[in-house]
């Protein structure tokens, strides 16, 4: 991605080298999911215990007064506040044109484990979006383990990840999020999977909007970005996870979404830039 002489958002809190202490087991959101199965499974553990339900923490933080950040984490908490900018830019005005008024998130840099308005969550799930704070939640060494781990590395891919938590705000800001999560709460769980899978989905499509107009505005992708953008979708698909730890699918299990599901619809999004093409929640299940 082109990003030389971007500017920065002002709308980022650096904790970096707090940690969460004391912590218990409470409910967690869906943007804390986008690829915590993934990073379980690299880590032995086995992803289906994500995949299928969410796991939160509560406690308190400590400040680790030796922490000190590399060089390469410093370029990914700049590279982090470019896009967030991006976003706020692309975001206003598509809400503009919508007749609406954008409220820019807050992004919030940790290491290890850290403290949001939907209690304490560990790195280990990856980076989430809590609509309690309006605040999307990054460990910076995430993108390593894309790279290294996933075979998912590239700026575009880790600019999705980015924008599929701000996704997940623009769902929380026209009422989506917060609808499928009650509706979640009164089905039964097969049900609200599938529900979480299109709400998962129309993350995707939006962080794909972003992509196309983002370009628009700043000339910013180069080849083979969008490339590296359906890459790393294809290698958090719900089927793909499964059959890398497992051997087999479990397709009543799904909540985030197949390889060939998320590709769509980031692509779509991509090639389109209409906010009102992620009609995830319209037509039949097995239609997505």
């Amino acid at each position: 991605m082109r990003l030389d002489g971007r500017r920065t958002s002002s709308n980022v809190e650096d904790r970096r080298g707090s940690s969460g202490r004391g912590m218990k087991l409470a409910g967690g959101g869906i943007g804390g999911l986008i690829i915590a199965a993934l990073i379980v499974w690299l880590s032995g553990g086995n992803p289906l215990s994500v995949v299928t339900q969410g796991t939160g923490l509560t406690g308190s933080q400590e400040i680790q007064s030796d922490y000190q950040p590399t060089a390469q984490e410093e370029e990914y908490a700049e590279f982090a506040k470019k896009i967030l900018a991006g976003t706020e830019d692309v975001w206003t005005k598509e809400f503009e044109k919508m007749g609406l008024t954008y409220r820019a998130p807050k992004m919030v840099l940790y290491t290890g484990s850290v403290q949001s308005a939907c209690g304490s969550q560990s790195s280990a799930v990856g980076p989430f979006y809590c609509s309690g704070d309006e605040t999307l939640y990054i460990d910076l060494s995430f993108f390593d383990q894309m790279e290294k781990q996933m075979g998912a590395g590239g700026d575009f891919a880790y600019a999705y990840v980015i924008a599929h938590e701000v996704g997940h705000h623009v769902q929380h800001l026209l009422g989506t999020l917060d609808q499928a999560h009650r509706q979640m709460a009164q089905v039964s769980q097969t049900e609200a999977n599938r529900l979480s899978v299109r709400t998962e989905l129309q993350a995707d499509y939006y962080a794909g909007v972003w992509a196309y107009h983002d370009n628009e505005m700043f000339g910013s992708l180069e080849p083979g970005d969008i490339e590296e953008g359906l890459n790393a979708a294809s290698k958090i698909g719900d089927d793909y996870l499964q059959k890398q730890a497992q051997g087999y699918v479990v397709p009543e299990s799904f909540n985030h979404g197949t390889s060939a599901q998320r590709v769509k619809w980031l692509k779509k999004g991509a090639s389109t830039g209409d906010v009102r093409g992620g009609t995830t929640f319209e037509g039949s299940y097995s239609n997505l």
